[in-house]
């Protein structure tokens, strides 16, 4: 009897223990997704073998192929591993909740600028400081996906097309036709091959439900927070990636077709998130925070926390139902084939965001400068992205 009772306490202490590790990731993720598995591979598979490093292997090439942001999706898989639903929801709490809030408060910050009495140029060269993270991602993922003529060929289609033509609908189309096209003119004869999965479809249906409603009612109310919660539900299940390759549509949306923010705005709480731990996509509570501004407090901290927990519902819901299912899922060859043309065209979104944020920001020598600098210590991998966005305000002080 006494074995019996102990074991809950047993499995109590081991659900904290490793929640405990998530949030020691939590606090030390910086960079963007890469960043993120090296962490999760010291701390998860070396130190406390959670995991394989093959295990980690095949995550990180399920989160790849799924829309959603791919380190928070890694983690969580990696909770349901460990412990089942329950603790894959509580490590997504864990990993993404302090980057959450942290930028919540963030989305305050102009307003606490003004009331200062301080100029906002202090924020100067965060802008350009974002750019410079914009440049070298696109470089860094270019140089990875760009690796046979076809795929260059969907890169510089997908940034010309995402550069001259900023609707929403472009962004996914781009996306699905690059798929399409590496489907479409592999040479393997079977694409389709048969695979036996038996996934839990309740979270597929809860996925497509809670995106047709939300569309629904934000065409026929004229409610800022249930636009916001749509807007960013949305963005969640568009990207595949890093919280980077989101960035083109969001921009567009919230600043040029929305204008809920200015492209300083913008700029400033991208440059801000870069020198944050934790997932990449915690931007969107500064964003939607930034959105809701201009009723009251308690109004701006809803919309931030709707649209930042938003953004990452869709990712959730696919990972809770592929991940059961992924030993059979990876075998389909159709989804092989075609994740090789949706990650250079996303490849392509992020060289053309860089360009317009480029343009936007203007061509003044210290924002380029600026720009170029970041790129530079972000190739060398010698400053921690925290000092770079440090050093960025402390020269917008005194300049």
């Amino acid at each position: 009897m006494k074995k019996n009772k102990s074991c809950p306490d047993e499995n109590k202490k081991s659900r904290l223990a490793f929640l405990t590790d998530v949030l020691i990731c939590s606090l030390g993720a910086y960079g963007g997704p890469e960043a993120h598995f090296g962490v999760f591979g010291d701390q998860l598979v070396s130190k406390k073998k959670y995991l394989t490093e093959e295990e980690l292997a095949e995550l990180i090439a399920l989160t790849g192929i799924l829309p959603g942001p791919s380190s928070t999706q890694t983690i969580i898989a990696i909770g349901y591993k460990t412990g089942g639903p329950l603790l894959a929801l509580l490590t997504f709490l864990v990993w993404a909740l302090p980057a959450i809030f942290v930028m919540m408060a963030l989305s305050f910050l102009y307003t606490l600028i003004g009331a200062g009495g301080i100029k906002s140029d202090v924020l100067r060269y965060i802008g350009p400081m974002a750019v410079g993270f914009m440049a070298s991602a696109s470089l860094r993922i270019g140089r990875k996906t760009a690796t046979t003529p076809l795929a260059v060929i969907i890169l510089l289609s997908s940034a010309l097309i995402t550069y001259f033509y900023h609707a929403a609908w472009i962004y996914p189309a781009v996306l699905i036709l690059g798929g399409f096209c590496t489907y479409l003119l592999s040479r393997e004869d079977k694409k389709f091959n048969s695979v036996n999965i038996n996934p839990p479809w309740r979270y597929l249906i809860v996925f497509a439900l809670i995106a047709a409603v939300s569309a629904l009612i934000a065409a026929l109310t004229q409610s800022r927070l249930l636009h916001l919660f749509e807007s960013f539900y949305r963005y969640g299940y568009l990207v595949i990636g890093g919280g980077q390759v989101v960035i083109p549509l969001m921009f567009s949306d919230l600043t040029e077709i929305h204008s809920y923010m200015s492209t300083r705005e913008f700029l400033t709480g991208f440059g801000l998130v870069q020198g944050l731990p934790g997932p990449m996509f915690s931007f969107c509570a500064y964003a939607g925070g930034m959105a809701a501004r201009g009723v009251n407090t308690a109004y701006q901290l809803a919309g931030a926390l709707i649209s930042g927990v938003a953004v990452f519902l869709p990712g959730i819901l696919l990972i809770y139902f592929v991940y059961p299912v992924w030993q059979q899922v990876k075998k389909i060859n159709a989804i092989r084939l075609s994740i090789k043309g949706i990650t250079s065209s996303a490849a392509g979104l992020i060289a053309a965001s860089t360009m317009v944020l480029l343009v936007k920001n203007g061509f003044s020598p210290d924002t380029l400068a600026v720009s170029g600098a970041t790129c530079a210590l972000l190739f060398s991998k010698k400053i921690p992205a925290p000092l770079i966005v440090a050093a960025a305000m402390i020269i917008g002080v005194l300049v």
